[in-house]
């Protein structure tokens, strides 16, 4: 083109879109006709944590490279990675946004933007039950509230993106799990 050139304002604007690197859609069909099938099947997630000194530690999932957690300098930490909590809520960030992209998939939807903005409201007046604040029951404990935002972008309405948004947010394993009492164990390895 050169500088003499003009653009025809009268011709159509093409605008191209890159989508999110989609996931198997047939996989996922059988994934689902799978737990249609069998609706009490379970699974079952294992982490090996081991605590390197100070509130520094290392969890090790599978091969993987070990996910390291530590306490903020005001909490006596390090500050080398993040805090428990936050690691939680990366977790349900990373579950919201693997059943927002399923549900997406199973609608036909194609993503081209998802991220997931999270807050927790966390306190520990206890001390972790280190002489803290003694009269503190288990729902004094934890996060008080979580509060989720989703930035997502496709190819459906504003609407549509919504209904899946809250659609895997109801189907969300750790949403579900931070949202509802479970059964909870703890003991000594057996010697």
């Amino acid at each position: 083109m050169s500088a003499t050139d003009t653009l025809d304002p009268a011709a159509p604007v093409t605008t191209v879109k890159a989508y999110l690197r989609p996931i198997d859609g047939t996989g996922l069909a059988a994934f689902a006709a799978k737990g249609k099938a069998n609706p009490a099947s379970r699974g079952t997630n294992k982490v090996h944590t081991v605590m390197e000194g100070q509130y520094r530690s290392l969890s090790y999932v599978g091969q993987h490279k070990p996910v390291v957690v530590d306490e903020p300098l005001h909490l006596f930490g390090e500050d080398t990675a993040p805090a428990p909590g936050e690691i939680v809520l990366s977790g349900l960030g990373g579950c919201l946004a693997v059943g927002i992209t399923a549900v997406a998939t199973w609608k036909g939807v194609k993503l081209s933007k998802l991220e997931v903005f999270m807050e927790g409201d966390i306190g520990n007046p206890a001390a972790w039950g280190a002489g803290g604040a003694l009269e503190k029951t288990p729902p004094e404990m934890g996060f008080q509230a979580i509060r989720v935002k989703v930035l997502v972008e496709g190819d459906a309405s504003r609407e549509v993106l919504d209904e899946i948004v809250q659609h895997a947010n109801f189907y969300s394993p750790v949403a579900n799990t931070m949202r509802n009492p479970i059964p909870f164990t703890i003991g000594l390895v057996d010697a």
